[in-house]
């Protein structure tokens, strides 16, 4: 374990804000507010379902992961055209970028947009401009991982796929997301294997409302280099063990799993369980728009109610996100430099 300089408790939340950060479970879809959801409604002559933008934050009490995908789906539905696309990743990466994330791995979910006439094309050429554009314009890398939708059948993954096929080069993985309960991750064990062969890296949402033994699955059959969410794996012993011992990393969003009722408050949140195991855990925003927070509110408010967490788990969350990444190891090692120097200044304050 590294050893930190002191930083007082207090000086806590300006230290989470400060420190240089990975983002590796953003839902780009999911960082659409509402604002922009009206704005992208006026520009495409497109109706919703709401009033306004209040009516429609009153409509975010979500019971359960479908009451949200519900109005989520809805939401996406204002993205139509290549530019709105871009406007929706720029959005999220300025925002991010003030939230000194340095690097940002973004899901976007294809079935989303294609079932509606939107091309393949329209979304990752909007979505990587946006992407290549942030580096220069906010000092973020940014890449994209693409995600199947689990609620649909593996045959239809399969064609998402053979749509991405032009834009590889702008994809550098694939993901998992969707309904969970009653969608396995063996149902799509095909479709991962062609992912892999295509030299694709592979994630997979696992463990948010489902058992254990999807997250197994996710590991063994899906081979899942990184675990979305992986909170239920604490009910299982030797699953906590593979996940250390192979330094498994777990993309956890703490407000989305408030927000989605997985825990009833944060102060009941298993993250401290996570880290204490040795866990390569990490802290992401999920959905931001929809849930209340972006990273640093997801970082600030679970230490405020974890009240056992330290500088050092501060520290360890970053460091674990920069390890997490797909990305180069000398990209790391100057993430890692950066986070240091941070917590040295905040030390040097008192």
């Amino acid at each position: 374990m590294h050893t930190l300089p002191a930083i007082a408790p207090e000086r806590l939340p300006a230290l989470l804000a400060a420190m240089p950060k990975a983002e590796l479970h953003i839902h780009i879809e999911g960082s659409l507010e509402p604002e922009m959801i009206f704005a992208l409604a006026r520009r495409n002559g497109a109706a919703l379902p709401y009033d306004g933008v209040e009516a429609l934050r009153r409509a975010y009490a979500f019971s359960d992961l479908q009451s949200f995908l519900d109005i989520y789906y809805a939401g996406a539905s204002v993205l139509l055209h290549e530019q709105d696309f871009y406007d929706l990743a720029s959005a999220y990466l300025a925002r991010a970028a003030t939230d000194n994330v340095v690097h940002a791995e973004i899901f976007f979910d294809p079935q989303t947009h294609t079932a509606r006439g939107v091309s393949m094309g329209t979304v990752v050429r909007g979505l990587h401009r946006a992407c290549v554009d942030a580096r220069a314009e906010f000092g973020i890398s940014a890449t994209l991982i693409m995600s199947f939708l689990r609620h649909l059948s593996e045959e239809d993954a399969f064609a998402t796929l053979e749509q991405a096929m032009p834009f590889l080069d702008c994809i550098i993985g694939v993901g998992l997301d969707s309904s969970e309960l009653g969608h396995p991750p063996e149902k799509f064990a095909r479709v991962f294997e062609r992912c892999r062969r295509l030299g694709l890296h592979v994630v997979a949402h696992a463990g948010e409302e489902g058992p254990p033994a999807y997250i197994w699955g996710a590991l063994d059959v899906l081979r899942a280099e990184r675990i979305d969410h992986g909170v239920q794996a604490v009910h299982d012993a030797a699953l906590m063990r593979r996940l250390a011992q192979d330094r498994i990393p777990l993309t956890v969003c703490p407000l989305s799993n408030q927000k989605l009722c997985v825990f009833p408050d944060l102060s009941r949140h298993n993250l401290v369980q996570l880290l204490g195991a040795g866990l390569v855990a990490t802290v992401n925003s999920d959905d931001p728009a929809y849930f209340g927070g972006y990273i640093n509110d997801n970082l600030i408010r679970t230490f405020a109610a974890l009240a056992v967490l330290t500088a050092q788990n501060a520290w360890q969350l970053a460091r674990n996100s920069f390890e997490a990444s797909f990305v180069t190891d000398a990209d790391k090692r100057v993430w890692h430099q950066r986070l240091d120097e941070c917590f040295e200044r905040h030390a040097a304050r008192g």
